[in-house]
């Protein structure tokens, strides 16, 4: 459902939040090792993520990624995914056709609508925070 690039930008972002929770900044190394990302990849999604001022960078010896404590209620998995993504998400034909709307629908049009549609509020109702604390707590887990 979502690229390999935009798995990795949550997985990422969620790992920056909580390690900023604890007051921390990551690197890219230490991002990308745990969230199982070759490094020149993670970079990338990274600088996508900080252009859409989603997480920041800081430079210096004591630089690294952070989230700020009230930016993550307000970044929610929607943002992180039309960073990465876009909007096709969206607005994309179910298997994937050039020409799929109301009016030449393909095969799955009307029930990939409603999908869609669930999909887009849960992305946009969860938030980083939801997240991050998920994971701090052990409930969940970005690596197996």
């Amino acid at each position: 459902m979502f690229s390999k690039a935009c798995e990795y930008g949550i997985r990422a972002a969620v790992y920056i939040a909580l390690q900023s929770l604890d007051g921390r900044r990551v690197s890219v190394t230490e991002i990308a090792e745990e969230i199982d990302s070759p490094v020149a990849f993670t970079a990338k999604i990274l600088q996508q993520l900080t252009r859409n001022n989603i997480v920041h960078s800081v430079k210096g010896p004591t630089g690294g990624f952070e989230i700020e404590r009230e930016d993550m209620d307000t970044v929610n998995l929607s943002m992180i995914v039309k960073a990465i993504d876009g909007d096709k998400i969206y607005v994309g034909c179910g298997l994937g056709l050039k020409e799929c709307n109301a009016s030449k629908p393909c095969p799955l049009h009307d029930k990939f609508v409603d999908i869609r549609n669930d999909l887009s509020t849960m992305l946009k109702s969860t938030s980083l925070y939801e997240l991050a604390t998920g994971l701090e707590v052990g409930l969940t887990y970005l690596k197996r």
